[in-house]
């Protein structure tokens, strides 16, 4: 019987403090109250857009690295090989599942290049040559399943039917780097020169290493001449610091018989999950040949760790918007209730009660929470996001997008819409706790 007696009375001040706050509201400067709504649509779009922003920069580069290096599943080397066992029997699994869409096998040879020896002025000093990462591709197979050709900043991709020819990673060359002070990029590379490759050690094993030892290559290696048909300039780095050659190229300079590859990256239909591709991947046993990641889990570390940082640096500025808005919101009800003491004083003196006053005040804080959230909603997904989808913003290692999703940004406005309320309520309780009588002859 109490609990119903205090439910009716909580609803009684609450009807009358709706029917107070809705009339401040009307009878309110129109100005003040825009400006105040303006103040927390752009408190919200700073609690949401500067921590979607951060984030999206190594969102961008994830979804990067999906879509042009690793596709929805990659596979790689176990902790304890030097190839993927088994490849051409993951291969032909892969082709009897329907939920495959395209795959790329590549295998990763570490290799020297080198340029200019052919216009050297001065034959004392040795030519111009990088240690780097050399992929062998099949490249209708990696192109239909990373788009690389998208890439190609000069020349043309390679094809399968040619022979001879090398893509080669912009950061490698003088003209794209912008790393020269970590390594000396090459100057004379152009497209349709030559460049010499040579395959270091790890391209020839067991019995071929010997073989080529007894034929008196000591390095051991192979050594080709080939020419740069196009020159890649990407963002995924593993792509812009390689070079690519054909996969017969590679098999004839470095007599190599072995078909075990050491990366996949396989690209699923839309009817399947990442996790549950991965799942059908444990459940035909590839996890016994190589290292089974998704698109996600193969994120390099530190872009993880980027991304942690991004979002607490975020969410630190989103709180100072926050603690910004509520001293805002304080200040103007505050100086509204001080400005209507008065009124409130006889308010209380005819009977109306404190909880309803202070309830109009919440009321009002409320109102001004909502409006200004729903405006930047409409901002938000309206335009922001678009806008960020259609224009990237171009940094060096991504390209930014603007990262809002639904969940986590109504998490936003209700956070926002609770501090607000609370900005609401502390002003009012100091105003309506004061002496009746001294507010009515303002004393």
């Amino acid at each position: 019987m109490a609990a119903l007696s205090l439910i009716k009375k909580y609803l009684r001040f609450s009807k009358v403090g709706s029917f107070l706050g809705i009339r401040q509201i009307k009878h309110g400067s129109i100005w003040i109250n825009l400006l105040i709504i303006s103040i927390m649509t752009l408190t919200f779009l700073s609690l949401v857009v500067i921590p979607g922003i951060l984030i999206g920069l190594t969102e961008g580069s994830f979804e990067q690295n999906r879509e042009h290096l690793t596709g929805d599943l990659y596979l790689t080397t176990l902790s304890d090989k030097e190839s993927i066992i088994n490849t051409q029997d993951i291969i032909r699994v892969l082709d009897t599942l329907p939920e495959v869409q395209s795959y790329s096998v590549r295998y990763q040879i570490g290799s020297t290049v080198e340029a200019g020896y052919i216009k050297r002025d001065d034959f004392t000093k040795d030519a111009e040559n990088l240690s780097i990462s050399a992929y062998a591709i099949h490249p209708e197979q990696e192109e239909e399943t990373t788009n690389i050709s998208n890439f190609i900043v000069e020349g043309e991709m390679l094809k399968s039917n040619e022979s001879g020819y090398v893509l080669v990673g912009a950061t490698l060359l003088e003209k794209y780097s912008a790393f020269s002070d970590l390594f000396e990029p090459l100057k004379n590379v152009e497209v349709g020169e030559p460049v010499r490759i040579t395959l270091q050690g790890n391209a020839l094993q067991g019995l071929e290493r010997d073989q080529a030892f007894l034929e008196g290559d000591s390095r051991p290696g192979q050594t080709s001449e080939f020419i740069v048909k196009g020159i890649l300039d990407s963002k995924v780095g593993e792509l812009s610091t390689a070079i690519f050659m054909n996969e017969q190229d590679y098999r004839r300079i470095a007599r190599k018989t072995s078909l075990q590859a050491q990366q996949i990256a396989i690209k699923h239909t839309d009817t399947i999950t990442d996790e549950q591709f991965k799942e059908l991947a444990l459940f035909y046993g590839f996890d016994t040949y190589a290292k089974v990641q998704t698109a996600t889990e193969a994120i390099p570390k530190f872009l993880s760790d980027v991304q942690e940082t991004f979002g607490l640096l975020g969410n630190m500025i989103g709180a100072i918007g926050i603690v910004v808005s509520s001293i805002t919101i304080f200040i103007v009800i505050y100086i509204n209730a001080l400005t209507r003491r008065k009124f409130i004083g006889i308010l209380k003196g005819i009977g109306i009660s404190e909880g309803a006053i202070e309830f109009a005040y919440v009321m009002q804080s409320i109102f001004y929470a909502l409006l200004g959230i729903g405006f930047g909603l409409i901002i938000l997904y309206g335009f922001l996001v678009p806008f960020f989808i259609q224009n990237p913003i171009d940094f060096p290692f991504s390209d930014g997008i603007l990262v809002a999703k639904v969940g986590p940004t109504l998490i936003r406005a209700f956070i926002l819409i609770l501090v607000t309320m609370i900005a609401g309520f502390l002003p009012a309780r100091i105003i309506v706790r004061q002496n009746t009588l001294d507010s009515i002859l303002q004393r």
